[in-house]
């Protein structure tokens, strides 16, 4: 299969318009024979893809102590449990921040409290914080995560994420895109049966389909 891909991602890299940006790759998913409705059909993973996303993720941290310093290395933005209170009192400003993050980390023991403050801002976009247990690795954790895309159905048949950069080259971004099916298929009630098509495209070129 990884051949296939790398053929469709080779097309479409080669059809896309020139562009004075860097363009990201990003691939369209058509699920059938699933009832969306249902919450328990829906996809939600996190893929560490192996090539990296190409692009720079934004990540938030919420920690304390040794954590945040350690965090401050790594993590685009440290906040604590005074910031988390400030955001809690500021609606836009916790909207903004939870639109301009990729992912959020936090420390398990503040989870409670970002529940009480930003459950209603992160919840409804799918970013809740990822745990940070005692015995993590921040600085790992973060790391790994910069190169994590979410695969996210929500109630629709078709949706995207991003699979890497025009300038990563076929063979890196193929190798994203089989990793992503590979979990798709893991995780689909009838596996490759409930999928109706994959498409891969630049962010301005045409698309083109990915066998399945």
């Amino acid at each position: 299969m990884a051949d296939t891909i790398q053929e469709a991602v080779t097309l479409a890299l080669d059809d896309a318009p020139e562009r004075n940006f860097r363009e990201t790759v990003d691939i369209a998913i058509n699920l059938r024979d699933l009832d969306l409705n249902d919450p328990s059909n829906r996809i939600d993973e996190s893929v560490v893809l192996p090539a990296g996303t190409g692009q720079e993720t934004q990540i938030v941290v919420f920690a304390e102590g040794e954590t945040a310093v350690r965090a401050a290395d790594v993590a685009d933005q440290v906040l604590d449990s005074d910031d988390l209170e400030d955001l809690g009192d500021d609606d836009d400003r916790a909207k903004d921040l939870a639109d301009e993050t990729d992912f959020f980390v936090a420390e398990a023991n503040l989870m409670q409290d970002i529940g009480r403050y930003l459950g209603t801002v992160l919840g409804p976009r799918g970013k809740m914080p990822t745990p940070l247990q005692p015995d993590d690795d921040v600085v790992e954790t973060v790391n790994r995560m910069k190169n994590t895309v979410q695969l996210r159905s929500r109630d629709r048949r078709t949706f995207h994420t991003r699979v890497g950069a025009e300038d990563m080259g076929a063979e890196a971004i193929s190798d994203n895109i089989d990793v992503i099916i590979r979990r798709l298929e893991a995780n689909l009630e009838k596996g490759p049966l409930n999928i109706d098509g994959i498409y891969v495209k630049t962010t301005m070129g045409p698309a083109k389909e990915v066998p399945v």
